[in-house]
């Protein structure tokens, strides 16, 4: 018989243990709240929900990659510039009749091909991040205006929108009507299967720590936490599915954000990249190749700036020489909201996500209501301010720095 005991934690202690994890899906909620009744609750309709993921896609895809910037102590200043280079070029590969598929595989070689070379200077060299990332924001910047002739690249059919603004449902299925209870099917069809999967692994999770003798929730707290959770999806599945279906970039996120998550949580060089983050001379001496994690992390960067050249460009219907503006601000304000530590080594792509999206549904309610864009970057910069401060206040009341 085991020795060992299994302890459960009360809901004070839980919610206290994960409060930067709680507090950004309190925030999400209370920002749509607050500008629920200042839009005439415009921002809960099925078109605006599809519209937030439309817009600020892009957002969340370069926040999956900064987020690991971040951890190991660098930053990626030029992931903006590197949208709008790949994004040209991704044009032209298009226009010359290739297909979407060869032009998204080209768009991700060349992003990582931008990551590795940045990367490079970064890891081997020791050349600041800052600095690499700086030079790359000019560099790639002129060359798009070299590549455009600062001209709007247009394309020769709507296809390679499909990406950023087609839907399962209206562009792949073709079913110009909802026909399942007047509503389109395929998005309750990926919220069960989201909803199987994470169902299946929180359990798979609580029985192994169990096993183990860790602390867990109680079962009425663990119960809630996956209702609250399931209503969530089935909720966000609804409103998908009252409005043309669902967006094809949804599951270009989910897919992403899944594999880049596991990447983190369950493989030896996401473990690596937390320590390289933690302790950069630790992790070396412990026997860990911190500039490989480094390159790595970088060649991730860049292929994710491949990938939202790809999304931003296709929403735009066209390759612009001054796409990708701002786009790195907007990526590191929705890391820092989402809980990465300004020290590095603390983070979660899941965070992220949740910051973009807060940083996302801020927008969308000014937009409607008819703020200026002057507005928005005020917010943006209070909200950035605010968060970054709360991480070194906690970490100061922690005793970590």
């Amino acid at each position: 018989m085991s020795n060992k005991v299994i302890h459960s934690t009360n809901a004070k202690t839980l919610i206290k243990n994960n409060l930067r994890n709680y507090s950004m899906f309190i925030m999400l909620g209370l920002i749509m709240v607050i500008f629920g009744p200042l839009v005439n609750w415009t921002n809960f309709t099925g078109r605006n929900f599809t519209n937030i993921f439309f817009q600020f896609s892009y957002v969340l895809i370069l926040a999956t990659g900064m987020v690991q910037c971040i951890i190991i102590g660098g930053i990626d200043l030029s992931v903006g510039s590197v949208c709008a280079f790949v994004g040209a070029l991704s044009a032209y590969i298009y226009n010359t009749g290739v297909g979407m598929t060869v032009t998204l595989i080209a768009s991700l070689i060349m992003g990582f091909a931008v990551g590795a070379f940045q990367g490079w200077f970064i890891a081997y060299p020791k050349i600041p991040a800052f600095i690499v990332t700086l030079s790359g924001m000019m560099l790639f910047r002129g060359l798009t205006y070299i590549v455009t002739n600062v001209t709007p690249i247009s394309f020769f059919d709507d296809i390679y929108s499909y990406l950023a603004t087609g839907t399962i449902d209206e562009d792949i299925l073709e079913l110009m009507d909802p026909n399942f209870f007047g509503h389109y099917p395929s998005a309750f069809i990926l919220a069960f299967i989201v909803l199987a999967v994470f169902l299946i692994q929180e359990f798979r999770n609580r029985r192994a720590k169990i096993t183990n003798g860790f602390e867990v929730a109680p079962s009425a707290i663990f119960s809630v936490k996956l209702i609250i959770v399931s209503i969530l999806v089935l909720v966000i599945a609804e409103r998908f599915a009252v409005y043309r279906g669902l967006p094809i970039v949804v599951i270009v996120l989910l897919v992403t954000v899944g594999a880049f998550h596991f990447i983190l949580k369950n493989t030896v060089l996401g473990r690596y990249i937390y320590a390289v983050g933690g302790n950069a001379r630790s992790a070396k001496l412990s026997g860990i190749n911190s500039e490989f994690v480094i390159f790595m992390v970088y060649c991730f960067m860049g292929t994710l700036a491949g990938l939202a050249a790809v999304i931003s460009t296709g929403y735009m219907n066209s390759a612009l020489p001054q796409a990708g503006n701002m786009f790195e601000l907007d990526a590191i304000a929705a890391c820092y909201i989402g809980g990465v530590s300004a020290s590095g080594g603390i983070g979660s792509v899941v965070g992220v996500v949740i910051g973009g999206l807060v940083m996302g549904a801020i927008n969308n309610g000014m937009l409607l209501m008819n703020m200026g864009t002057h507005y928005q970057y005020v917010v943006k910069a209070v909200i950035l301010l605010m968060a970054v401060f709360y991480d070194v206040y906690t970490r100061r009341k922690a005793g970590l720095g």
